[in-house]
């Protein structure tokens, strides 16, 4: 039983909110339509009003069945409306018949349709979204103002055919009586939101002109006849042989249409295809906001497609998924997809049972209602930009896309508006630095912790081995900027390491800029490394891969590929060191004795003699543990032989990660050694290890017997470990400092 009501009060709110939608809708459904038509003809007034309605009825009972968005209600809308509407004046002036026209039209939105289809198929629908802001606001912008043009000779009751400043300058030419129509029209429509919001203000707007209609009229009876009546639609599908004799000649005539013919439409269909995906996407991705849920881009917009194919087919005009009737719809109570299918069947019903009140709907009445649709489309939002010059010409965007739009066409409009946008992009991307840092080795060392004396070395052979990390889009506009920055260091650098963990992308230019870098080095045999180049760019591009391919292959010697910048300064570290001639090779080395290791170099023979008597030798096997992280740190392990890797717990996950590696001659535990808290990192044996350890207790034992000695210990310790310190605080400020 609870079930029942549930659905039932789901589909009442369905019923309800389609009625509502369908009020909203089909007045300006039947406005879009005359607008479209009259201009062809006044003739096809009362056929553009069928076509609104038909556009109404097929776009509510197809889109909704095949789309998945809930609540979205589809019909005929402005842009649509401003497209067709300059098709058909283009048509008209270069003398084209009114039944040609007709049948472009219908071909148009078949076209359209079947490239919204097109477009669901391929997954373009999730990068429609990607068109640049301003473009899509200065677009809107020029359509509102394109509808608002279009309707001032029809709301001044001028002759058939005038230009917009034509009448404006012209008084004359002006009808009062669509001026009294059309003005009581707007003010209704401007102040319906202020008394009521029950009602649609299309509504209250129509209803408002249909009665000053009828006062005018009490002065002149004439105006009550249908026939030769310049003020109201009139009767419904008069044009010719009729509506089913236009459809069906339409039909005859398209299967005649010559391919060139066809094609000619292609552009325009692609224009009116992406306008009308983009006011349905928009549509939908606000409904999403406010009913926190997620539509499916390609799915809307192959429905869409259906849509307008079966609207066209019919004769009727497409359109798309609007955000009045679907913002009605869903405060009305619609929960489904039902919604819009109940709008689309209220919409033939109302047709059906309210085709005579239609013709009697005066033309200035609609022209009042889009002046005021175009007005509201038209986006005050840019004025912002205005107020800071970083964003002025993100405004001229807007204006020149408006100023396109209005002067040669919405074609070029969407064209120019794209262009610039690129155009502003580049020149964003041209402007930013590729350069995130430049250091050298003797400053960032890598997370080998050596002996003293070979961080002397370092720190003066490390000067000439420059390390830059790159940031950012290397592409044809950065080329230049990256060659400049690793100019000057071709002729000194000893190494080169070029990290590219910040780069985002990469392209022919840049990678062979970098190629004329690595020759470079190449005459002088210096090698260069790329570190951190990645297998997966976040445009889907393997790094490395075109990197090769671009000329750049990894020969191990001259130029090497190394999987991090850490490693990568390990790498020149172990060949500044090993060019120096003072470090053995691990391999070839004996174990040290207790004078040779660091900590105790300079010492006296009688206090290395008692200290050696309180240390334990110990051997290690590859991959053991030393120690753990949570072990009492009660043993300092000094390393006679072998590499010890450090790993470190980070962040909240608790994820290992490599901290340091100490090697012949350093020590690991001292930290927890000195304050005796639980050690909070591990220690790993890389390769076979001999060590000598001193324990707490023997070093207690010592300390009592040989207080000298033992302070000595801890002196020497303490001194190693401010060593560390004091070069991690060194790259630190590096870091922070750029």
């Amino acid at each position: 039983m609870r079930y029942f009501s549930g659905t039932l009060m789901r589909y009442s709110g369905d019923f309800w909110g389609g009625l509502a939608a369908m009020l909203v809708a089909l007045p300006a459904a039947i406005a879009f339509g005359v607008t479209v038509y009259s201009t062809i003809s006044p003739q096809y007034a009362a056929f553009g009003a069928l076509t609104g309605i038909l556009g109404a009825m097929a776009l509510g009972l197809v889109a909704p069945t095949f789309g998945g968005t809930d609540r979205l209600i589809s019909a005929p809308c402005a842009p649509a409306a401003a497209v067709l509407a300059a098709f058909a004046i283009s048509m008209t002036q270069q003398g084209v018949a009114a039944e040609d026209i007709v049948l472009m039209m219908t071909v148009l939105g078949l076209l359209t349709g079947l490239l919204q289809v097109l477009l669901g198929f391929l997954g373009i629908g999730r990068l429609i979204k990607y068109i640049p802001y301003p473009v899509v606001s200065g677009y809107l912008s020029g359509v509102g103002l394109i509808i608002i043009g279009s309707q001032i000779p029809k709301f001044a009751g001028a002759p058939p055919g005038s230009a917009w400043l034509e009448v404006l300058l012209a008084p004359q030419q002006w009808d009062w009586r669509g001026l009294v129509i059309g003005g009581v029209t707007v003010l209704a429509m401007s102040l319906a939101g202020k008394v009521t919001k029950s009602v649609p203000s299309t509504i209250i707007g129509i209803g408002a002109g249909i009665l000053a209609f009828l006062a005018i009229g009490a002065t002149d009876p004439a105006l009550f006849q249908l026939d030769g009546n310049p003020l109201v639609i009139g009767e419904l599908g008069r044009v010719g042989r009729g509506y089913l004799g236009v459809i069906s000649d339409r039909w005859d005539q398209i299967g005649a249409l010559q391919l060139a013919q066809v094609g000619g439409l292609v552009g325009s269909a692609l224009t009116l295809a992406a306008l009308l995906s983009i006011d349905t996407l928009k549509t939908c991705v606000v409904l999403d906001q406010l009913t926190r849920s997620q539509h499916d881009s390609d799915r809307e917009l192959v429905a869409q497609g259906l849509a307008n194919v079966v609207s066209s087919g019919i004769g009727g005009m497409p359109g798309a998924g609007t955000m009045g009737a679907s913002m009605v719809n869903l405060n009305s109570g619609a929960q489904t997809r039902l919604s819009g299918v109940v709008e689309g069947m209220l919409t033939l019903l109302a047709a059906l049972a309210l085709g005579m009140f239609v013709a009697w709907v005066p033309v200035a009445a609609l022209s009042g209602v889009l002046i005021v649709v175009g007005i509201r489309m038209i986006d005050t939002d840019p004025l912002r930009f205005l107020e800071s010059t970083s964003t002025v010409i993100d405004f001229s965007v807007v204006l020149v896309v408006v100023g396109v739009a209005l002067s040669v066409g919405l074609i070029a409009a969407s064209a120019a508006g794209v262009v610039l946008s690129i155009m502003l992009f580049l020149r964003e991307q041209v402007g930013g630095a590729v350069l995130r840092r430049r250091s050298c080795v003797s400053e960032r060392t890598s997370t080998w912790y050596r002996p003293e004396h070979e961080m002397r070395i370092l720190e003066v052979k490390g000067q000439s081995a420059v390390i830059f990390e790159l940031q950012g889009s290397l592409f044809f506009g950065t080329a230049q900027q990256l060659y400049r920055l690793l100019e000057p260091e071709l002729p000194t650098a000893s190494f080169m390491i070029l990290d590219m963990q910040r780069v985002q992308s990469v392209d022919v230019t840049a990678a062979h800029t970098l190629k004329r870098v690595s020759d470079a080095l190449a005459e002088r045999q210096v090698p260069i490394i790329l570190s951190t180049v990645r297998e997966r760019l976040p445009n889907g591009r393997n790094l490395r891969e075109f990197l090769e391919l671009s000329g750049l292959e990894g020969d191990g010697k001259q130029l090497i590929y190394l999987p991090t910048l850490q490693a990568a300064i390990e790498w020149v570290e172990a060949r500044i060191l090993s060019a120096s001639g003072d470090v053995v090779k691990e391999e070839d080395a004996p174990p040290l004795e207790l004078h040779e290791i660091e900590l105790f170099r300079g010492s006296k023979p009688d206090t290395l003699t008692d200290l050696e008597a309180c240390l334990e030798k110990r051997s290690v096997k590859a991959g053991e543990t030393i120690f753990s992280r949570g072990e009492r740190g009660d043993e300092l392990f000094l390393i006679r032989k072998g590499q010890v890797r450090v790993m470190g717990y980070i962040g909240r996950s608790n994820a290992l990660k490599h901290i340091a590696t100490y090697g012949r001659g350093d020590f690991v535990g001292g930290l927890a050694f000195l304050d005796r808290y639980p050690r909070t990192n591990d220690a790993i044996a890389i390769t076979d290890c001999d060590m000598y350890v001193l324990s707490i207790e023997k070093f207690d034992l010592l300390a009592e017997q040989h207080k000298r000695i033992a302070f000595v210990l801890l002196a020497k310790l303490a001194r190693m470990l401010a060593i560390r310190l004091r070069h991690t605080n060194n790259e630190l400020s590096i870091l922070q400092d750029n």
